[in-house]
């Protein structure tokens, strides 16, 4: 246990427990809407966020929530009302967002190269006593709208049309789904990084769906397992000289492949209950002269 010993490991496992519980908090919106790629491409606004902080002598992640949210809230407009494709708007994002980052940082007179490594790809290192404030207070809003919100954004996640018609508030919701993932994305990109941040949200959610089918235990299992691997990879890091973000991601798949060798005989076990329960229920009277065929699928 001589990783506790540091503060900057303190720090660290505290960023990597609060990025656990957010990432997976809002990826399985997320994933219920097929908008997977959506943290790539806050992420990658985020990086113009991160190189005007560094220009402007101010908070990164500070900065980097204000565009990524701007961002994410321009993206959702475009889909709800621009001509213009999705896709094709969230690539103008990638691209812009990436440039526009590298440009400032590289304007900034105390920016450079290095320093935007360690918010692509997180560094454990640098996490100070202020991105853990930040991280803490960007996190709570998350979960508190993640949690408390959570049927109606499932219903808009789920039917947008079923959902316009019982009175939600379909526009709205939708922005504040938009909002919360640009949130967690600056929560995560100390330790996940911005590149990699994506990852997090959706594998331990597409995990957890080999195993469940209710909305309220694919929640609980793909928030343990977002939790699980970025302490397991945060330790991997103190110990073994590798980037977190990378070695985090590659834990939450090794747990997305365990999970689905697992999942492939519950499946049969349960395709087998059911063939049985149907059989049992039907009438299994033979009619005279005849016999049951025995390839007589239910």
């Amino acid at each position: 246990m001589d990783f506790l010993e540091p503060a900057f490991m303190q720090r660290a496992l505290l960023a990597a427990v609060l990025v656990g519980i957010t990432a997976p908090a809002v990826g399985i919106y997320l994933v219920q809407r097929r908008q997977a790629l959506m943290g790539d491409g806050i992420g990658h606004v985020a990086m113009t966020g991160v190189g005007l902080g560094f220009l402007l002598n101010s908070s990164p992640v500070w900065m980097a929530t204000l565009v990524a949210v701007a961002g994410s809230v321009a993206m959702e407009l475009i889909r709800a009302y621009g001509k213009t494709r999705g896709d094709l708007a969230l690539a103008l994002l990638f691209y812009g967002g990436m440039a526009g980052g590298v440009l400032l940082i590289n304007l900034s007179p105390t920016g450079s190269n290095a320093n935007l490594t360690s918010y692509l790809f997180g560094s454990l290192s640098t996490v100070s006593s202020e991105d853990v404030t930040a991280i803490s207070v960007l996190a709570a809003f998350v979960v508190l709208v993640t949690v408390g919100l959570r049927r109606q954004l499932f219903a808009v996640s789920q039917d947008e049309e079923f959902a316009r018609v019982t009175g939600l508030p379909v526009r709205l919701l939708n922005l504040l789904i938009a909002v919360t993932a640009a949130v967690t994305v600056t929560v995560a990109m100390r330790v996940v990084g911005l590149l990699l941040v994506s990852a997090l949200m959706v594998v331990p959610v597409a995990a957890a769906q080999q195993l469940t089918k209710s909305f309220r235990a694919t929640f609980v299992i793909a928030v343990a397992t977002g939790v699980a691997v970025t302490l397991a990879g945060t330790v991997t890091t103190y110990y073994v000289d590798v980037p977190p973000g990378s070695t985090i991601v590659l834990y939450a798949i090794g747990v997305f492949v365990l999970l689905t060798l697992l999942a492939a005989p519950l499946a049969r076990r349960r395709a087998r209950a059911a063939a049985a329960a149907a059989v049992d229920g039907c009438d299994t009277t033979v009619p005279a002269g005849r016999e049951p065929a025995d390839d007589v699928r239910v």
